[in-house]
C-alpha cells in the first residue's frame, strides 16, 4: 500500500530491538564458548607451567566468559564451557586479593584418574599420590594438584604471593 512504509519501519526497528534485548537477556549467566587460547593460557596455569597473576586470569576469564558469577572463599568463580585434556571444565576459580595465596583452579566433569590420564597423554606429566588415603591428593613435580570433588575432580595451582618490592 502506498504511504504505509512509514508504519513498517518503526515496527521492524522495534522487532529487531526486542529480539536483540531478548537474546542478550537469555545469554546472561550462561557460559560463553571456549576461546582458542583457553588451553595454553588456563591449562598451563593449572599445571603450574606459567606465572600466576590473579588479575591477569580474572581479566582473561571475564573477557572470555563474562563476569564472575560469585565471589566466595577468597576467589572469583566463573562458569565456563570448555575442555582441557579431554575433560569438560564447568567452573574456573581465580584467587582474589583477600587470599594469602595466588591460585587458579578448575572443576572438571571427570574423575581424578581420568583427568590425570588425559594430562599424562597430552604432556607426559605424572601425578603422584600424596598420602595413603582412599582419595589422595595427586601432585605433579611442578606443584599442580588434582583433588577429588565428589564424583568430579578439581585441579589447581597455588603459590604464595611475591613479597612487595621495597
Amino acid at each position: 500500500m502506498p504511504g504505509c512504509s512509514h508504519l513498517e519501519f518503526p515496527t521492524m526497528t522495534l522487532r529487531r530491538a526486542l529480539s536483540a534485548a531478548l537474546l542478550l537477556a537469555c545469554s546472561h549467566g550462561k557460559a560463553q564458548a571456549m576461546p582458542s587460547t583457553f588451553g595454553p593460557v588456563i591449562g598451563n596455569a593449572l599445571l603450574c607451567r606459567s606465572h600466576l597473576e590473579n588479575r591477569y586470569f580474572h581479566d582473561y576469564l571475564t573477557t572470555a566468559f563474562g563476569p564472575a558469577y560469585k565471589r566466595e572463599g577468597g576467589a572469583w568463580w566463573f562458569k565456563t564451557e570448555a575442555t582441557l585434556w579431554g575433560a569438560e571444565v564447568k567452573e574456573v576459580m581465580v584467587s582474589d586479593d583477600s587470599n594469602p595465596l595466588v591460585f587458579i583452579a578448575a572443576i572438571t566433569e571427570s574423575t581424578p584418574e581420568e583427568l590425570e590420564q588425559g594430562i599424562r597423554t597430552a604432556y607426559g606429566i605424572v601425578f603422584k599420590p600424596a598420602g595413603a588415603t582412599p582419595f589422595p591428593l595427586r601432585v605433579s613435580n611442578l606443584g599442580s594438584t588434582i583433588a577429588y570433588m565428589n564424583d568430579k575432580s578439581k585441579i589447581y595451582c597455588a603459590k604464595f604471593k611475591s613479597p612487595p618490592v621495597r
